[in-house]
């Protein structure tokens, strides 16, 4: 038999092997998108990825069937041309079913390189018998089988390489991918080519098809549509890819962020249940731990002997002598200090037990399963002993103690108590000369009761007009004439009566009311001095500053207002500010007196001697006034060291062009020495004591006048000239 000679048009055969590529590349992107975790896009990206990808497929097989031509006009039945693109569509979606989901075991990997190569051939014989020849084709068997087994290989190889890709990113993975859909598409081809060769057409052959779907234009359009096609879908890939891949990046950051963050939370919860300075427990997890171990006691003890229920105890722990060690040498020292004490405590207590800083030099240990108060106090001694060994703080030698109080529960109360009961304890152990420890008992009750309730009252004192000046004049040492005075604040309190400084000063700095009560002071002052100029009386008042205030950015401006408000020269009001304090934090003093010398106030550094100056500080702070402290004045007459002090900072003072004022005047003694030292001013019970400031306006006109005869003659003419100095 003979056949019908074929031919190929080689721009067409090229075209179906460049559209098979192009139709790989978009199927390997697609098999990627299909994979998406949200279930409906992966669905669409499915189904609209079939489509496309198979009408890609199917052009190519149509181009490549356009590239064949015989002696005879050839044409395409409608019906079968279209099953033709159907089988294309539909081995497109098996081809992405198996690469969007799951892993491709080797099971997986013969079924779907079947169903596909079945499809393939499903495709290209549907569309070879869309050629109704008259008489038949005729088939090469071997040929038609190596085209199915070429068929089935290339579907097994497109659907490795799907997985294989998987392992790379989009731009590293680009080369291969390029790759791979070049080696898909001639496989492709491969397989379509060798089916046409196949085909054999008798001589004399017709197509009886001729009149149906044939010519250039509809393969043109054919073409052009699948490639339209396959470029918006690689398109849309592409852009899928790209907001996938940030999403990706936003993803992979926000999950970045939230582990920083919980890590952030967890330091800052860290940080919130630990000291800051020593790195131990602070309150708020000391009281944690101390409410679950109270549970915890409670819990043991139903139903057992008392002799052998288990108890806890709290142990507070102040330090003896740390405030002059923190204003001697600086808040720096201090802060090493404590880390120091924080180690010694941890170590002297039970790897059980919790040590908390509770507050500046305050500290509390928990102790659980403690047997006998024994137990507690061997701690606490060991805790004392620990403590009092020398500390080594820089070049420094530094010695300080501990007062350790003890409240063991269920013993000595409530759960609730039991801080405020150690915190007893350890005030009667301070107020036994410290160094040392007591056991809490019913008694001490009591005077917790009395600090707490004095406290509560001192927050309402300024605003219930409790508090008070008393005012004691300073006499000056060469004339003996009234210089001034010094506001000393008392608390007259609506049940206890007046209280000195001594009682409540140290509970407004315990509890920070000092800022509260400084100010009150300020204004107080400056409303007296102005009521005393309108009666005639010119009167310098010296108050006192605390570290708080020091420390306030608006401090000098709060003076001024109150100076401007009762219009007093500000030349009248003196700042006095003690050694310790002003040594503290020089720089913060310097700014402050540069301040307050700027708007004219006058300033003096209060109990001179008993710091750690330097004397080139000294020089720079803008002083007129130092004021030497009562220790060195009461041993005036029986040490000849305190002679000696007090002549050298007279002597200092002088130098530095500064006024000298000497406190606690008590005897005729001290006031002759001072004099003869050339002290300027005096004060102290010797010319009188504080007094309220109605009292002092008539001590200061010479009603009282006769105090100070045995002072000097000149006193008391010179009381009248006062009233304009």
């Amino acid at each position: 038999m003979t056949f019908l000679l074929s031919k190929y048009d080689p721009w067409l055969v090229a075209l179906s092997i460049v559209i098979a590529s192009i139709a790989s590349y978009v199927a390997l992107d697609l098999a990627k998108r299909v994979r998406t975790p949200d279930r409906a896009l992966a669905v669409g990206w499915w189904a609209g990825g079939s489509v496309a990808m198979g009408s890609g497929i199917w052009s190519m097989h149509f181009v490549g069937m356009l590239a064949f031509s015989l002696p005879v006009q050839l044409g395409y039945t409608t019906w079968l041309t279209i099953a033709s693109w159907a089988a294309g569509v539909a081995v497109s979606g098996v081809a992405l079913a198996v690469a969007g989901y799951g892993q491709l075991t080797l099971a997986r990997l013969t079924l779907g390189a079947v169903a596909m190569g079945a499809g393939i051939c499903a495709m290209h014989y549907l569309g070879m018998a869309a050629l109704d020849m008259a008489p038949g084709i005729v088939w090469d068997a071997w040929l038609v089988a190596a085209s199915a087994a070429i068929a089935v290989v290339a579907s097994g190889a497109a659907l490795s390489i799907f997985f294989w890709l998987r392992r790379f990113n989009v731009r590293r993975g680009m080369p291969y991918q390029a790759g791979a859909a070049v080696v898909m598409g001639f496989a492709i081809c491969g397989m379509h080519y060798t089916g046409m060769a196949a085909a054999a057409f008798p001589t004399g052959s017709v197509c009886l098809s001729a009149g149906a779907i044939v010519g250039e234009r509809i393969g043109a359009l054919v073409i052009l549509a699948s490639v339209l096609m396959l470029g918006m879908t690689w398109l849309t890939s592409i852009l899928d890819a790209r907001m996938q891949d940030r999403a990706a990046r936003l993803a992979s950051a926000l999950q970045v962020a939230n582990t920083q963050l919980r890590s952030a939370n967890d330091e800052l919860r860290l940080r919130t249940l630990q000291d800051p300075l020593t790195a131990l427990a602070n309150r708020e997890l000391f009281e944690d731990r101390l409410k679950h171990a109270i549970a915890r006691c409670e819990r043991s003890s139903d139903g057992v002997a008392e002799r052998h229920r288990t108890k806890l105890a709290v142990l507070f722990v102040d330090l003896d002598g740390f405030k002059p060690v923190n204003d001697s040498f600086g808040h720096g020292t201090g802060d090493l200090l404590l880390k120091e004490v924080a180690r010694r405590l941890a170590h002297a207590a039970r790897d059980s037990d919790t040590v908390a800083r509770v507050g500046g030099d305050e500290f509390l240990v928990l102790m659980e399963d403690v047997a006998t108060i024994a137990d507690c106090a061997s701690l606490a001694q060991r805790i004392v002993g620990d403590i009092a060994r020398p500390l080594e703080i820089g070049k420094r030698r530094v010695e300080i103690s501990a007062s350790v109080g003890i409240a063991i529960f269920p013993d000595h109360g409530r759960g609730e108590k039991l801080v405020a009961h150690a915190d007893s304890a350890m005030y009667a152990a301070k107020r036994a000369g410290g160094n040392s420890m007591s056991v809490f008992e019913a008694h001490m009750d009591s005077d917790a009761l009395y600090t707490l309730s004095l406290q509560s009252d001192l927050r309402h004192a300024v605003e219930r007009g409790e508090l008070q000046l008393y005012y004691q004049p300073k006499i000056d040492g060469h004339e003996g004439r009234i210089h001034g005075v010094e506001a000393l604040v008392r608390w007259n309190h609506p049940q206890r009566g007046l209280l000195s400084p001594g009682v409540f000063i140290p509970l407004a700095e315990r509890f920070g009311l000092i800022g509260a009560i400084g100010n009150w002071v300020i204004e107080e002052a400056c409303r007296q001095m102005r009521d005393w100029a309108e009666v005639g009386v010119r009167m310098r008042v010296a108050i006192n500053l605390s570290a708080y205030q020091l420390r306030e950015p608006d401090l000098v401006e709060r003076i001024e207002r109150a100076l401007q408000r009762e219009r007093v020269e500000p030349s009248c009001l003196l700042c006095e500010i003690t050694e310790s304090v002003a040594m503290e934090d020089i720089q913060a003093t310097q700014t402050a007196f540069e301040g307050l010398a700027r708007i004219g106030v006058f300033l003096s550094i209060d109990d001179f001697g008993t710091g750690y100056s330097s004397l080139s500080y000294l020089r720079q702070l803008p002083a007129r006034q130092l004021k030497i402290d009562r220790s060195f004045v009461q041993d005036l007459q029986s040490s000849s060291d305190a002679r000696a002090v007090v002549d050298a900072v007279v002597r200092l003072a002088h130098a530095l062009g500064l006024r000298v004022v000497a406190e606690g005047v008590e005897t005729a003694g001290q006031r002759d020495a001072l004099v003869r030292m050339g002290c300027d001013e005096m004060q102290g019970f010797l010319f009188a004591r504080p007094m309220p400031a109605a009292e002092l306006l008539d001590w200061a006109l010479g009603r009282r006048a006769e105090s100070m005869a045995d002072f000097a003659p000149s006193v008391v003419a010179q009381l009248d000239s006062d009233r304009g100095m």
